[in-house]
């Protein structure tokens, strides 16, 4: 058994382990939330059914950034090494999930820097394109200040320029350090792609919290789809920020309850049974296709150049 190999078994076990951990310690949370709700099925299916979309739409995005460092990497890997990848952001430290992805894909014949690489650049692009459709988004119902949409422009725009801008920054670099940092080839088309992938992503998970809260609700919702798309991304993305929060746990919470508050949207049990529930839909979705994938193990490039 080669040390990679043995390096992403154990990899595996210890996702395996985290996940079978975080469902244990939160089961009475969960059984709580559905002994109180009566919840729509047929649109909470539908719900989760745009959500895998969402998720259809990241893993291309990331492959095709792949693709654009001139690496081959098929649909099927990529959504293997996506989900079981994605199982690390339930471990202390938001760094596994990009590491895994990076070993994972190298086993598929990616070179290191395209692995490492594209999961880096959709991380980021992820969270900048994030930022502005929630600023777009909650404008009006979360009284954004007109500086922070200026802030997510020019974040925006050093994203488009990052190819161009990024090698001459670490030349710049180079020469008030007198070092050799190796200068980096992003390809455009990279930053291009991830960008178009991450925003449609994003307002897909709106239109999925939508319907969501509807289903949770049994169609009494109000606000519009703009209000729910703000309230679904702000509070994600703290949950992101919060790096030793496993999945965002306790911070994403505590945003959502803030953000329903403020809007008025939902208060009291129903606001508290929202923030529950989403916490278990999302991690359901997470989790489940993750551990699926794991379970069954997967065909390297070795062994499909065997068989033919």
């Amino acid at each position: 058994m080669t040390g990679r190999r043995m390096v992403r078994i154990a990899l595996q076990l210890a996702l395996l382990g985290f996940v079978a951990w975080y469902v244990r310690a939160h089961w009475n949370d969960y059984r709580l939330v559905f002994q109180q709700a009566a919840p729509d099925w047929g649109t909470l299916a539908w719900s989760s059914c745009l959500v895998l979309l969402a998720y259809v739409v990241l893993i291309q995005t990331w492959r095709q950034t792949v693709v654009a460092w001139g690496e081959r990497l098929d649909f099927r890997s990529a959504m293997r090494i996506w989900f079981v990848s994605n199982l690390g952001k339930y471990v202390p430290g938001k760094y596994w999930s990009i590491a895994a992805m990076g070993t994972l894909a190298q086993a598929q014949g990616v070179s290191p820097v395209a692995a490492v690489g594209s999961s880096l650049v959709v991380t980021l692009v992820n969270l900048v394109t994030g930022f502005a459709v929630f600023f777009v988004a909650g404008a009006r119902a979360m009284d954004v200040p007109a500086s922070a949409v200026i802030a997510v422009v020019v974040l925006g725009a050093a994203m488009i320029g990052a190819p161009w801008l990024l090698p001459v920054a670490i030349r710049i670099v180079n020469r008030l350090a007198r070092r050799e940092f190796a200068v980096p080839h992003l390809p455009p088309r990279a930053i291009w792609w991830a960008a178009a992938g991450t925003t449609l992503a994003w307002v897909l998970y709106g239109v999925a919290f939508q319907a969501f809260v509807s289903g949770m609700s049994r169609g009494s919702v109000h606000g519009t789809l703009a209000d729910w798309t703000a309230i679904f991304i702000g509070p994600y993305l703290v949950g992101f920020i919060a790096v030793f929060a496993p999945g965002g746990l306790g911070a994403r919470e505590v945003a959502m309850a803030e953000a329903l508050q403020r809007t008025g949207l939902a208060l009291g049990a129903m606001s508290a049974l929202l923030v529950a529930a989403s916490r278990i839909w999302l991690t359901v979705l997470e989790i489940v296709p993750g551990v699926l994938f794991l379970l069954v193990r997967p065909m390297d490039r070795s062994d499909s150049s065997s068989n033919r």
